[in-house]
């Protein structure tokens, strides 16, 4: 009978210690993300926005490089346009604005 209860003993320590383990490892993640998540993502975001001066935040859309009023605009904070990527807009060729019609 002692014999048994030994086998399962020692067949179920490592589950038990993996269980545990696991538990452990995500309350220390839950913990440790919950934290660092708001600065990590807040210092890139000042990061790319202190790096390009002609980046504009448009309310729904988000940060945006270039001339938004042109129809080639990529709206991308990382790619202006297809046809001039690498800027500036003030100039170019293939600039395109947007026609809105007027409403009276």
């Amino acid at each position: 009978m002692l014999v048994i209860v030994l086998i399962f003993i020692v067949g179920l320590t490592p589950a038990l210690v993996s269980a545990y383990l696991t538990v452990r490892a995500d309350r220390d993640e839950k913990c440790s993300s919950a934290s660092a998540t708001p600065t990590a993502l807040g210092q890139s975001m000042l990061k790319l926005l202190d790096g390009n001066a002609d980046m504009h935040y448009i309310e729904g859309m988000g940060y945006m490089i270039g001339d938004i009023t042109c129809d080639l605009n990529a709206r991308s904070p990382y790619l202006r346009c297809a046809t001039n990527p690498m800027g500036p807009c003030d100039g170019c060729s293939a600039y395109a604005p947007k026609v809105f019609d007027r409403q009276v």
